[in-house]
């Protein structure tokens, strides 16, 4: 199905362009909102990344619909983090003080909340931690993987998640806590 849009968008066609936009950008403005917490600065990553796509597809080597999507969700991704690294907002939490206190909680039920709720309690993650989580719980990257994309070292990749699942297990439990 997209493979028809991708031969007529590299024949210039401009209604292609606009299928391929209203088809995935429901999908692409999801991921984005993962990283980049600002309605505005959603609008802004997603319109760089329709860009970079478009610019791209003449030399895509296209395979399947699934290697597309997946293709152009990294496009999303790497066009994140290079928002947040421009803005300075990749910042990392500080872990040095917290480690100790890091225990090995068990995860919560997630089954009493919402999946829009669980969304929010991510997106108030510290941005590092954030996005840690979201490129290996979501993305399944490991964390070598995260480290060459985040330019740090695979160990801080891994100490960010534990954090973020530590914090993000507090907020669920506050949450459930507040609700009953």
């Amino acid at each position: 199905m997209s493979r028809q849009l991708v031969e007529r968008i590299r024949s210039h066609d401009q209604r292609a362009m606009g299928e391929l936009y209203q088809r995935y950008v429901g999908l692409l403005s999801s991921v984005c909102y993962r990283y980049v917490p600002s309605e505005d600065d959603v609008k802004d990553v997603l319109q760089n990344s329709f860009v970079n796509i478009f610019s791209a597809i003449p030399t895509f080597t296209y395979r399947t619909d699934e290697q597309f999507v997946g293709w152009m969700v990294r496009v999303v991704v790497n066009e994140s983090l290079d928002f947040l690294r421009v803005r300075k907002r990749l910042l990392l939490t500080d872990l040095r003080a917290v480690e100790t206190q890091l225990a090995d909680d068990e995860a919560p039920d997630t089954d009493p909340i919402s999946a829009d709720q669980l969304h929010r309690l991510i997106s108030e993650l510290p941005d590092g931690c954030r996005t840690v989580l979201n490129l290996y719980v979501f993305e399944g990257y490991s964390h070598k993987q995260i480290a060459e994309l985040m330019g740090i070292r695979p160990t801080t990749s891994a100490t960010q998640l534990r954090y973020a699942k530590h914090l993000l297990a507090n907020k669920i439990k506050q949450l459930i806590s507040e609700n009953s």
